[in-house]
């Protein structure tokens, strides 16, 4: 075991007499300092004739490219914009003739069938006159009739009464003559 302790301390003792424990970052030691920016301006040099020759080109090309199209579709946009607009007009305006038209019918057909309703009219009209006038003559024959009757309606009942009140049948010549002058007013 003494061998295996002794091993332990003699690493230990070696890198202590070394001087790597107390060693800083290795960037930041001045005497690698010199060295390190001889390195860092050959690599941005380098970086930059790579950039400058084939990157920069690219992006340029692309940048330009991806304008020309942003270009080209602001254009078409614009294009089918004024296309857009103008077929907007035309519907615009075919919905106004469109509109005209179907007053225009509405209003013919409305004048149609007033007149139909007109024409109706008037031949109901005349019906209903016709009827009125064969009404009138009926009411007329009716009431001649009935007036035909109250003459002999009258004397009868002028008969029946005095009857009923005296008990003697009156004398039916001086009933008629009664109920006409009666009649006659």
């Amino acid at each position: 075991m003494a061998t295996g302790q002794g091993t332990a301390k003699g690493t230990t003792a070696h890198t202590a007499a070394d001087g790597h424990g107390k060693a800083g970052f290795p960037p930041f030691q001045k005497e690698t300092f010199a060295s390190q920016l001889v390195s860092f301006a050959i690599a941005f040099a380098l970086l930059y004739f790579i950039v400058s020759k084939f990157a920069l080109p690219r992006v340029g090309g692309i940048i330009t490219n991806r304008e020309g199209v942003i270009e080209n579709d602001l254009a078409e946009a614009q294009k089918l914009k004024d296309e857009s607009d103008q077929a907007l007009k035309a519907y615009e305006t075919e919905l106004a003739d469109a509109r005209a038209r179907a007053q225009a019918i509405g209003s013919e057909t409305r004048d149609k069938l007033n007149a139909q309703a007109e024409s109706d009219r008037k031949a109901l009209e005349t019906s209903l006159a016709a009827k009125l006038a064969d009404a009138e003559k009926t009411i007329a024959s009716t009431r001649a009739t009935a007036m035909g009757n109250v003459r002999s309606i009258a004397s009868d009942a002028a008969t029946a009464i005095v009857q009923r009140l005296t008990g003697i049948a009156p004398d039916s010549k001086a009933v008629d003559s009664a109920v006409d002058a009666s009649l006659k007013g």
